[in-house]
C-alpha cells in the first residue's frame, strides 16, 4: 500500500437511519489524516459502545468516540467506535446537527490517531482544537468548540 493512500471501511453496525455516508466520511477523514493509511470507522449502538469503553478503557459508559491506534508510522493503522446514540444526544444537547457533530469526532478521532493528544496537557488541548477547528473549518462546518453553533 502507497503512504499516500488512505484505506477506509466503515461498518454500520447499528440499525439507524439518517448516518453519515461513506463518501462524506471519506472527505472528512481525507482532510484530517496526513498522508496515507488504513482506518476502520464504526457506528455501533449503546451496549457496544459501553463494552468497549469499559473493557479498554476502564469506563463503564457509552462515549461518543474512541480511538484504537495500532500504528502512526511509516502509516497511520487504526480503528475508530462511534456509539450512534450519544453523538445524536450530544448534537441535540449542544444544538449542532448530527452531521457537524459527526463530521467533528470523526476529526476529532483521527487526530487521536495520529497522536494527538488533548488529556495530557493544556497546551496540547489547545493545540488539538485549533487543529479541529482548522479542518472542520475547511470542510465548511462552524467551529465544534463555540458557545454556540
Amino acid at each position: 500500500m502507497s503512504s499516500r493512500r488512505l484505506n477506509l471501511s466503515v461498518q454500520y453496525v447499528c440499525n439507524k437511519t439518517g448516518l453519515p455516508l461513506r463518501p462524506q466520511i471519506r472527505c472528512w477523514a481525507r482532510a484530517a489524516v496526513q498522508g496515507g493509511g488504513q482506518v476502520t470507522i464504526r457506528f455501533v449502538d449503546n451496549l457496544e459502545g459501553r463494552l468497549l469503553n469499559r473493557d479498554y478503557r476502564g469506563k463503564d459508559y457509552a462515549t461518543n468516540v474512541l480511538s484504537f491506534a495500532y500504528a502512526s508510522a511509516p502509516i497511520l493503522c487504526g480503528d475508530l467506535v462511534l456509539c450512534v446514540p450519544v453523538v445524536e444526544r450530544e448534537a441535540g444537547e449542544q444544538g449542532k446537527s448530527a452531521e457537524a457533530h459527526y463530521a467533528h469526532l470523526i476529526v476529532h478521532g483521527l487526530l487521536h490517531l495520529q497522536g494527538h493528544d488533548h488529556e495530557s496537557s493544556r497546551n496540547e488541548a489547545s493545540q488539538m482544537e485549533n487543529h479541529e477547528r482548522a479542518i472542520l473549518a475547511s470542510l465548511g462546518y462552524a467551529d465544534p468548540y463555540a458557545e454556540e453553533n
